[in-house]
């Protein structure tokens, strides 16, 4: 076997070896990927357990605990409200188009404070006057059951806009930089480290629009695994028509 034959062999191996390796990666990608579709299911399906006290909110972290559905009784306050812009949902079917989540501090029995994120208001030009409606309803000084998920902060990226603070309007759901804008928890009560993705009940207003949550998940695994697979044949393909023509050439 003369060098440039041995040379485009060896890479040809090369890349047959890289393709079928990244289809495989692909195809336990799939495994793993069916794997979290089926416990995110089975967690939001479960029925809710009693939220645990603020004696243990340190341990909780978002890889076991998000997305358990709990119950428990809160009081929203009469203190600011903060909207996370949204313009759609990724886990609320019954959700579509622009609008914004509306984050209301509560107490619970215990007296910490807890952030409930009570619904959706469908607001296409964010209208404070709108959304301060929506929400004071809710403040009526009286314990309600509560029944959501709990559900971990996120921190404004780099290409995130800067908070409204004058509109309590932010575009990421930093419970931080909410609670410290708004005075949450100023009092000294202690505040749960995440917030509820409020599934039940409902104000007779229905707006915020609280709801269940469903799993949708992205799965392009197996399409992605036939395309390496299907390249790595393509290249022994191409180097066969490539040594054949080359030995015509040769004869």
């Amino acid at each position: 076997m003369n060098r440039p034959t041995f040379g485009f062999g060896l890479f040809t191996l090369t890349m047959v070896a890289l393709f079928i390796g990244l289809g495989v990666w692909q195809l336990q990608r799939r495994v793993e990927k069916h794997a979290l579709i089926a416990a995110l299911t089975e967690k939001l399906a479960a029925a809710p357990v009693s939220l645990p006290p603020s004696s243990e909110w340190d341990k909780l972290t978002p890889q076991r605990d998000e997305f358990c559905r709990v119950h428990f009784k809160a009081t929203y306050g009469a203190g600011s409200d903060a909207m996370v812009f949204s313009s759609g949902s990724a886990i609320r079917d019954d959700i579509s188009g622009p609008g914004a989540w509306a984050f209301m501090p509560a107490r619970l029995e215990s007296g910490d404070m807890i952030a409930i994120n009570a619904g959706f208001v469908q607001n296409t030009m964010q209208d404070r006057a709108q959304q301060d409606r929506a929400v004071t309803r809710l403040v009526t000084g009286e314990a309600a059951d509560l029944v959501g998920y709990i559900r971990f902060p996120e921190s404004a990226g780099l290409l995130t806009p800067s908070a409204n603070v004058e509109k309590r309007l932010w575009f990421a759901r930093d419970l931080a930089a909410m609670a410290q804008a708004l005075g949450w928890g100023k009092d000294g009560k202690t505040i749960a480290p995440f917030y509820i993705d409020l599934e039940q009940p409902a104000p007779p207003s229905g707006i915020p629009k609280p709801g269940p949550l469903h799993v949708h998940l992205k799965d392009d695994h197996m399409q992605y695994a036939i395309t390496w697979f299907a390249l790595a044949v393509a290249v022994v393909i191409a180097f066969f028509v490539w040594l054949r023509g080359k030995r015509r050439v040769a004869g």
